[in-house]
């Protein structure tokens, strides 16, 4: 059983590998890298949102955040404006809006790939089943 749960583990961690990779190849084509489109994500998902909370949404901690939105903001892509107190919210820039949706397209052709030894049912079922293994409720 051990043996099965840790080739299980390192069955999840290959896939993921192999996904990343190709993302991040593709994505630099139109200008950006994996860790920064799914900044640009975060940030559109939640305008004004804080460091924190983004790095928490992009499974970073929050001074490799800050330092990735230090860059996203050299390159006209973010904007961070003063919120109330202390916080400091992220906004996308139009630029930032134009290469999240390039970026888009991009992943959505390699996820396609990535996925296509699958057939609907299956990845239906591999959703589902992540899904439940990753349910914060």
């Amino acid at each position: 059983m051990a043996g099965e749960l840790q080739q299980l583990g390192r069955a999840v961690k290959q896939a993921q590998y192999r996904q990343h990779r190709a993302l991040d190849s593709a994505l630099s084509a139109v200008g950006t890298t994996l860790a920064q489109w799914d900044a640009l994500r975060a940030i559109s998902r939640s305008p004004g949102a804080s460091a924190r909370e983004l790095a928490v949404a992009t499974f970073q901690s929050e001074q490799a955040f800050g330092t990735l939105a230090g860059r996203l903001t050299a390159q006209r892509l973010v904007e961070r404006r003063p919120g109330h107190g202390r916080r400091i919210e992220h906004h996308l820039t139009p630029t930032g809006e134009r290469v999240l949706q390039a970026g888009h397209r991009v992943a959505d052709e390699v996820l396609a790939d990535c996925f296509a030894p699958l057939g609907d049912a299956d990845r239906e079922t591999l959703l589902r089943l992540l899904q439940r293994l990753t349910d914060e409720d």
